[in-house]
């Protein structure tokens, strides 16, 4: 049977997939107003044709975007799929750098992958020790979602309050997501998550802790499943630089008018969880697991800003070719140096992902040193690659008159004559590329391309933690030692040591 041939079951196409988000009935205020569909607000609709791309690449490029589910036997969306391999990693990320690519933004569906691959592992690890029944209740879950092809937001960064203190501490306990209430038929939960990238776009939201627990902190240690529209249930929608470009008359000014990323705070008002759809309860030494298995998988999943940097290296490119300085040497330097940086992000992902090993739980986890590496990267380099973007598209990118001014009869005409580039190019193409320089590296999708690069799946000083943890310096300091001629030591001792270092970076057993 052919690729082609299989068929994805639930939600086939865009257009499915955004007729199911205007069946609901969500609580969401922007700017103050109850939103009452949000496919038709039009700073919201940008986000959700994000998302909707997901589902159209699925039915362009299955090789890349599906997989075949071990649980229902059926072809599933990736964002959905368990990995079963080290190649299943890493279409994961070679995915992620396409939809880049095709959106120039955060198409907000990583978090539910790489919550679902976390929690896999971590189930099963969980049932092991204490025999509980979370392992199979999850699996059920997976199964479910894929029959529907659901979108699945990953709810993991509480509010925090004071830093300084653990959950438990806090004077007001809703500052992290906690257990309110316990009846026979399941939980009630109350708190907050800040930044959720996608939720109104989703389905289903997977809420799990936030941070290492401790014995006092049981009642926060909940992992549940909730539709998006459970009732208690509110979301404030949040500000993105230049948003409200969107309610303007005409698209030249947005940059780029088709797609956008989104992120709102959620609060939970006593929401309840039903037994069947709880994955952890009291279990509260195994979060720590949980947030290092999602972060081991987010980190390496920001290869997807590799693909956005691809849009911006080519407007970049463009710019400079419609402002006839293409063929200047300093410019062609620039270009490398943009798409060397660029390479580098995608490098150290997608070797993290190739270096995957098993978990017992059979379910493929990244190398972690190098998912860290990656985000590490991340955190800095898209900020380079957008200074050089903004040097190349010169100060017109942020004096730019509007598009009303544009297409004014009193003054259209002379933005026409003096905004003019080379004469065989628009001045509307000029402008259009600006814009969207200006989008991507300062307006709402820098949202997505710079800040969350800094802070999405842990700040900086994240990563420099857990890279710290694998620095086997002691290893490396004894193989100086041994050149050195300093220390000899027994060479079966030696070889030992190699091995386990190797063992982390080679699964020595393929």
């Amino acid at each position: 049977m052919e690729i082609n041939d299989i068929e994805i079951k639930g939600i086939s196409s865009a257009e499915e997939y955004i007729e199911s988000l205007s069946r609901r009935a969500l609580k969401v205020y922007l700017f103050g107003e109850l939103v009452e569909n949000i496919v038709d607000h039009p700073m919201i609709r940008p986000s959700i044709n994000a998302v909707a791309e997901t589902f159209e690449l699925a039915l362009r490029e299955p090789e890349l975007a599906t997989a075949i589910s071990p649980f229902t036997g059926n072809r599933v969306n990736r964002f959905l799929h368990i990995a079963q391999s080290r190649e299943d990693v890493v279409l994961q990320n070679k995915m992620q750098r396409r939809l880049g690519q095709l959106t120039g933004t955060c198409f907000q569906r990583c978090v539910g992958m790489d919550a679902f691959n976390a929690l896999y592992s971590t189930t099963f690890e969980i049932d092991t020790k204490y025999n509980t029944a979370y392992h199979a209740r999850f699996k059920e879950f997976i199964a479910y979602t894929q029959n529907h092809n659901f979108v699945i937001g990953g709810a993991m960064t509480d509010v925090k309050g004071d830093r300084s203190l653990a959950p438990h501490q806090q004077v007001d306990p809703d500052l992290f997501v906690h257990i309110t209430k316990r009846t026979a038929e399941g939980v009630y939960i109350t708190g907050a998550k800040a930044h959720q990238t996608g939720c109104l776009n989703s389905h289903w939201l997977l809420v799990m802790p936030t941070m290492r627990l401790t014995e006092n902190d049981k009642d926060y240690a909940i992992v549940g499943a909730i539709p998006v529209e459970a009732e208690g249930i509110t979301y404030i929608y949040g500000r993105q630089s230049c948003d409200t470009r969107s309610m303007e008359a005409g698209n030249i000014d947005e940059g780029n008018a088709q797609y956008g990323g989104q992120e709102a705070l959620v609060i939970f008002e006593n929401v309840f969880v039903p037994n069947e759809l709880i994955f952890m309860d009291g279990e509260y030494e195994f979060a720590s697991m949980l947030v290092e298995r999602f972060t081991c998988y987010h980190r390496r999943s920001y290869v997807c800003k590799s693909g956005v940097g691809d849009v911006l290296i080519g407007a970049a490119a463009t710019i400079a070719e419609y402002n006839g300085v293409d063929k200047v040497s300093h410019i062609k330097d620039k270009l490398v140096e943009m798409t060397h940086l660029n390479e580098t992000i995608y490098a150290t992902g997608i070797a993290a992902s190739y270096q995957s090993k098993p978990t017992s739980s059979g379910v493929y986890l990244a190398d972690d040193m190098l998912a860290n590496v990656c985000k590490h990267h991340v955190t800095k380099l898209p900020y380079e690659i957008s200074r050089l973007a903004q040097d190349l598209a010169g100060g017109l990118m942020v004096t730019l008159p509007s598009e009303q001014d544009f297409r004014s009869e009193a003054v259209g005409h002379l933005l026409e004559k003096y905004l003019k580039g080379r004469a065989d190019v628009s001045t509307e193409h000029r402008m259009r590329i600006l814009r969207l320089i200006e989008n991507m590296t300062l307006g709402r999708n820098a949202v997505g391309y710079l800040t969350e690069s800094m802070h999405g799946a842990g700040s900086p000083q994240a990563q420099r933690i857990q890279i710290a943890r694998q620095m086997q310096l002691d290893f490396k300091k004894q193989l100086a030692k041994e050149l050195a001629g300093i220390k000899k030591r027994q060479k079966n001792i030696l070889l030992t040591e190699i091995s386990e270092y190797f063992g982390r970076v080679f699964d020595t057993n393929v």
